[in-house]
C-alpha cells in the first residue's frame, strides 16, 4: 500500500493522468471513426440492393450521427497531439524523429477522411446511387489506414526499433522498422476489432433499449441487426488475436505480462489467477487454476514464466493488481459477448428473429458499455504495464514527463472540459433520435428522402 501510494505521488502522475483522460475520451470516438463508417455502408448497400427503404432511412441518420461523432473525434485528437509535445518533450525531442512518421501518416489519411466524408454526407442529394455508395468506401479505408498509424506508434513505444543511437539521440531512422515494429503485428488488428465490436455493439444497444420499450418495427430490429451482427462478428476474431497478443507480450514485454498474471517469480507450472489482489507474496480472493499461465504461454505446463523478481524493484510495473484486474476483466467481458453475439445467431439461424426476452434484450442494451470497458481495460493494461519505461527498455517516464509546473491544473480543466463535451456528445445524438421518433414533423420529409430508392414510409412503431 505504501508503495502504491508513493508512485501516485510520484511527479509523472499528473501528466500521466491528463494524458490517460486524453486518451480514454478520444478513443472511444475513434472507433466509430474506424468502424461506424462500415456499420453505414452495409446499411446503405442492404437498401441499395434490396430495395429496402428503411435500411437507406437508417444509413442516412447514421451518417449524420458519423458526422457530429467525426467533428468531436477530430478535435480531441488534435488535443492529444499537442499534449505529446507539452507533457512529454522527453520523448518528443530525442525520439520524436522516429516517433513522429507514423503520426504523419495518420495526418494524411485523417484529410482524406475528411474530404469524402463531407462528400458522403451531402452526396444523399447529389450524387447517383452506387455513386454515392461508393463515395463512402474511402471513409472507411482511411479509418482503418489510420488507426494502423496510430496504433502503430503505440506499439514502437512497446518495441521500439529501427533507428540509430548515437550518444542518446537519434542519428538515422528506418521508417519501414518503425511502422512495422516488433508489436504491430498484434497491436493494430487488436485495436481495430475492438473498435468494430465497440461501434457495433453500442450502436445496437441504442435500438435494444428502443425494443425493451415496444418498439419492434423494422426500423428498431434493422436497425439493431446491422451493428450488432458487425460486434458479433468481431468479438471471436478478436478472442483469437488477444490470444496471441498475450503470448507475444510474454515473449517481448514479460515484466508487463508478469503484472497481468501476477507472477511474481520465474517459474514453471505457472498458476492461472482469475481475479485475486496480490499482497506481500500471496494472492487473496482469487481463483488459481494450477500449470494454465505456463500451458497458455508456451502450450506446456514445464514452460518457464519470467516473474517480476527478474528486474530490480524500480524497473518493474507499478501497481500490478490494478493491471491484473484490468487484463481480466477485458478477458472476461470479451468472452462474454463472444458467447452473447453466438446466442443471437443460434437464434438467428434457426429462427430469423431477435430474442424477444428480456434476458437478451437487457445484456444487448449494455453489451456496448462492456465493450467499451474492454477497451479501456486494455488500453490501462498497455500503458500502465509498461511504466517505468515510456519507450520500453530504452527511456524511462521519469526522463520524459515536463519539468514544468502546473500540471495538475491543466489535469483538471481536461477533465471538466471532457465532461462537458461527453455531455453534449450524449445530448445531440439523443436530440436528433427524438426529432426522428415525432412522427408527423414536417422536417422529417426532409430527412426521409433521397434522390433514388423506394419512398420511405413514416416510421411507426408496433407495440408487441
Amino acid at each position: 500500500m505504501i508503495s502504491s501510494a508513493l508512485v501516485l505521488a510520484d511527479g509523472t502522475v499528473p501528466a500521466r493522468s491528463q494524458m490517460g483522460a486524453s486518451l480514454g475520451f478520444h478513443i472511444i470516438f475513434a472507433c466509430f471513426g474506424i468502424a461506424f463508417p462500415a456499420v453505414v455502408l452495409i446499411a446503405h448497400w442492404t437498401g441499395l440492393r434490396r430495395g429496402d427503404a428503411v435500411a437507406l432511412l437508417l444509413a442516412r441518420r447514421w451518417s449524420k450521427v458519423m458526422a457530429v461523432i467525426f467533428a468531436v473525434g477530430a478535435v480531441s485528437g488534435t488535443v492529444l497531439s499537442y499534449e505529446l509535445g507539452l507533457l512529454w518533450p522527453g520523448l518528443m525531442g530525442r525520439f520524436g524523429a522516429a516517433f513522429r512518421i507514423p503520426f504523419s501518416l495518420e495526418g494524411i489519411w485523417f484529410f482524406v477522411e475528411a474530404i469524402f466524408t463531407a462528400i458522403y454526407l451531402y452526396g444523399w442529394r447529389a450524387l447517383p446511387p452506387w455513386l454515392h455508395w461508393w463515395s463512402g468506401v474511402p471513409i472507411a479505408v482511411t479509418g482503418l489506414l489510420g488507426a494502423w498509424a496510430v496504433v502503430a506508434a503505440n506499439s514502437w513505444m512497446n518495441q521500439p526499433g529501427g533507428f540509430t543511437l548515437t550518444d542518446g539521440r537519434i542519428t538515422s531512422v528506418d521508417p519501414w522498422a518503425v511502422i512495422f515494429n516488433g508489436a504491430s503485428g498484434y497491436e493494430v488488428p487488436h485495436m481495430i476489432l475492438a473498435a468494430y465490436m465497440v461501434a457495433g455493439f453500442l450502436t445496437a444497444g441504442v435500438y435494444a433499449v428502443g425494443m425493451l420499450r415496444g418498439r419492434w418495427d423494422r426500423y428498431h430490429r434493422l436497425g439493431f441487426l446491422i451493428p450488432f451482427a458487425v460486434g458479433a462478428a468481431a468479438a471471436p476474431v478478436q478472442f483469437v488475436v488477444g490470444d496471441i497478443a498475450a503470448r507475444m507480450v510474454a515473449s517481448q514485454q514479460p515484466l508487463k505480462f508478469a503484472a497481468m498474471e501476477l507472477v511474481d517469480r520465474t517459474q514453471n507450472h505457472a498458476t492461472e489467477w482469475l481475479g485475486g489482489i496480490y499482497y506481500n507474496g500471496q494472492v487473496y480472493f482469487g481463483v488459481g487454476i494450477p500449470d494454465l499461465d505456463s500451458i497458455l504461454v508456451g502450450f506446456s505446463p514445464s514452460t518457464t514464466v519470467i516473474g517480476w523478481d527478474s528486474a530490480p524493484p524500480e524497473l518493474r510495473p507499478p501497481l500490478p493488481n490494478l493491471i491484473h484486474l484490468a487484463f481480466d476483466g477485458m478477458v472476461a467481458i470479451g468472452t462474454a459477448l463472444v458467447v452473447f453475439g453466438a446466442w443471437q445467431a443460434w437464434v438467428w439461424w434457426f429462427h430469423r428473429e431477435i430474442p424477444r426476452t428480456r434476458w437478451f434484450l437487457v445484456p444487448a442494451a449494455l453489451a456496448g458499455v462492456g465493450a467499451v470497458l474492454a477497451m479501456e481495460f486494455g488500453w490501462l493494461v498497455t500503458e500502465v504495464g509498461r511504466q517505468p519505461w515510456v519507450v520500453y527498455g530504452v527511456l524511462l517516464t521519469r526522463d520524459a514527463v515536463t519539468p514544468a509546473g502546473g500540471v495538475t491544473i491543466t489535469l483538471a480543466v481536461t477533465l471538466v472540459i471532457y465532461l462537458v463535451l461527453t455531455g453534449g456528445c450524449i445530448l445531440v445524438p439523443w436530440l436528433m433520435g427524438r426529432r426522428w421518433r415525432a412522427e408527423g414533423d414536417p422536417r422529417l420529409v426532409e430527412d426521409q428522402a433521397t434522390p433514388y430508392g423506394p419512398p420511405t414510409e413514416p416510421v411507426r412503431e408496433v407495440r408487441s
